[in-house]
């Protein structure tokens, strides 16, 4: 049954080859790209199932045992964003087919989308440092292309600005990778935590962890996040929403994979690192969200807020910290979605994105503001939407760590978080406007479907908490002692 460990990585890069055979066959993409996440989705829930009864799940590819083999290794944490990846991926394709337009699906859009999961899955799975620069890769060379779909002006200026960057972050990551090697002879993650715990994480080692954290920083969005508000706002809605949700999330991930599993011997150094580039990055991002009013502008420096109050649960080390962290985690990814298609929608209808040119909207779509009234409330964590409860436990992680500056931080980004967002609710939906109907740049047909599941999600994950504690619990107890996820993968040693 360990075979299922690789099918969220093997299921949507199949599909993929085959749409890219049947170029024209628009609707056929479609029927196929929603089985491809659909089917991954339901392999996600045997597996967390699966975990949960038996532990963390792990293959060995190649007949090779760890850490000679290419190991892949699901516990619960990967396996729930490989859930959530999957939910997030069906909405924005549903969105998709009513506005990406034929033009764009006809150059190869699904298949796109569907290499992107494959990447962002496979980073979430792997089990070895290499194979996490490889899967990133995969991720990353279909967001190249995805980012420019269009050939806009403004989609070539920032796809140039997102390519060099990330290309740096890779050449950063692969020498890293090689200074890794050079000291402890591994890239097996397991591997990996048994050498550094048994020879200690000395200066250099410490220096190592430090340059992963810049590499994996570059790609979060933490700190250096200078490239993140243009990238993510040129390219189209469903695309900009995938990338909010995913792309920065992969970068976390890493950051917590390798900073709870490798390098936690020193966390006076490393973890106090991450939590003073967690204050910088909701300090920076929270002035950057009041100081625009433009829907876009606005919606990705609250990405990058989302960036910095998920790895200041990480900075504490704590089990309250990282349960708030992996709640807050889910969350942002869904919120995230959730905001950038709404923020779309809104500018498909205005045909801008700029707030002092509309008001009123509400008027004419009154369940849109509605909903976006719900998804402003969840972005600034506001009882009992999903935002809520890792708020609170990531605040109590920071004082009980004794960083209360990083919780100050944290509670003080989540007033600016409530502004920002409130000022472009008030600024679309609330007034007079002038504007009908007929007037319209776009309709909302076939848009709110996914908009309203991912606001009952939402809701429901706020509200239904006591319904996913106990798999987080699991994810946390796997973060907090890494010896579960050595034995999963070393215990035929």
């Amino acid at each position: 049954m360990n075979n299922i460990v690789i099918l969220p990585i093997i299921l949507p890069i199949v599909f993929a080859m085959i749409m890219v055979i049947f170029r024209d066959k628009v609707i056929l993409h479609r029927i196929l790209s929603l089985v491809a996440v659909f089917s991954v989705f339901i392999v996600a829930c045997v597996l967390i199932d699966q975990i949960k009864t038996d532990g963390i799940q792990s293959i060995q590819l190649g007949g090779w045992e760890a850490p000679f083999g290419v190991s892949m290794v699901a516990d619960m944490f990967a396996a729930i964003l490989v859930l959530v990846t999957s939910v997030i991926g069906f909405c924005c394709l549903l969105y998709a087919f009513h506005s990406i337009g034929e033009q764009l699906e006809k150059y190869y859009f699904y298949p796109l989308f569907l290499v992107l999961i494959t990447g962002v899955n496979g980073s979430f799975l792997t089990g070895d440092i290499f194979n996490l620069f490889v899967c990133f890769e995969v991720m990353l060379v279909a967001s190249y292309v995805l980012i420019s779909l269009g050939g806009t002006r403004v989609q070539l200026r920032e796809s140039i600005k997102y390519i060099l960057i990330n290309i740096i972050s890779s050449f950063l990551f692969l020498v890293a990778i090689a200074y890794l090697y050079a000291i402890t002879g591994t890239l097996n993650f397991a591997h990996l935590s048994v050498r550094i715990a048994e020879v200690g994480q000395g200066g250099l080692m410490t220096t190592v962890a430090i340059l992963f954290l810049i590499v994996f920083s570059l790609k979060a969005g933490l700190f250096l996040f200078f490239w993140l508000p243009g990238s993510y706002s040129a390219p189209p809605t469903a695309i900009s929403a995938i990338f909010a949700a995913l792309l920065t999330k992969v970068g976390m991930y890493a950051i917590i994979r390798v900073f709870t599993l490798i390098f936690y011997h020193e966390v006076h150094i490393t973890h106090l690192l991450i939590g003073i580039l967690a204050a910088i990055t909701m300090t920076l991002g929270a002035i950057g969200a009041v100081a625009y009013r433009d829907i876009y502008k606005v919606m990705t420096y609250n990405v990058v807020i989302g960036v910095g109050f998920i790895l200041a649960g990480v900075a504490t080390y704590s089990t309250v910290g990282m349960t708030g962290s992996i709640y807050y985690f889910i969350h942002d990814m869904v919120i995230k979605a959730l905001i950038f298609l709404l923020g779309g929608t809104i500018i498909h209808l205005t045909g801008t994105s700029k707030l002092d040119e509309m008001s009123g909207l509400i008027r004419l779509h009154p369940q849109l503001g509605w909903m976006f009234f719900v998804a402003a409330l969840s972005l600034s964590g506001i009882p009992p939407l999903s935002g809520f409860l890792g708020k609170i436990f990531i605040t109590e992680g920071t004082f009980t760590a004794g960083y209360y500056w990083l919780g100050a931080f944290g509670l003080i980004s989540s007033l600016f978080v409530l502004y920002s967002i409130m000022k472009v609710f008030m600024a679309v939906f609330w007034g007079y406007t002038d504007l009908t109907l007929e007037q319209e740049k776009g309709t909302t047909k076939g848009l709110m479907l996914p908009i309203a599941f991912l606001t009952f999600l939402t809701i429901a994950l706020g509200i239904g908490t006591e319904g996913i504690h106990e798999y987080v619990d699991l994810a946390v107890e796997g973060l907090m002692d890494p010896n579960y996820y050595v034995k999963a993968v070393l215990s035929n040693n």
